[in-house]
């Protein structure tokens, strides 16, 4: 899962190198959180938060194979 969000993530921002995905797991949950420079915040989130939904989705149609709950955060 961490690495699927890196890479979408990677593929659009401005700066790639600045992409960090903590991976916080526990019983049947896993949380991960993404941190992008503040310049290509807009870029992850999208207009009305429609590219983050997207991004959530995925994440969440990936997780269902290994039944667990996947929660995307993106922070600052």
């Amino acid at each position: 899962m961490k690495e699927l969000v890196e890479v979408i993530a990677k593929a659009l921002v401005d700066n790639p190198d600045d992409v960090k995905v903590n991976e916080i797991e526990g019983e049947r949950s896993i949380i991960l959180e993404l941190k992008v420079a503040p310049d290509d915040m807009g870029k992850v989130i999208g207009k009305q938060g429609r590219i983050a939904k997207a991004i959530r989705t995925v994440v969440k149609a990936a997780a269902t194979k290994e039944e667990k709950r996947v929660v995307v955060e993106i922070l600052q």
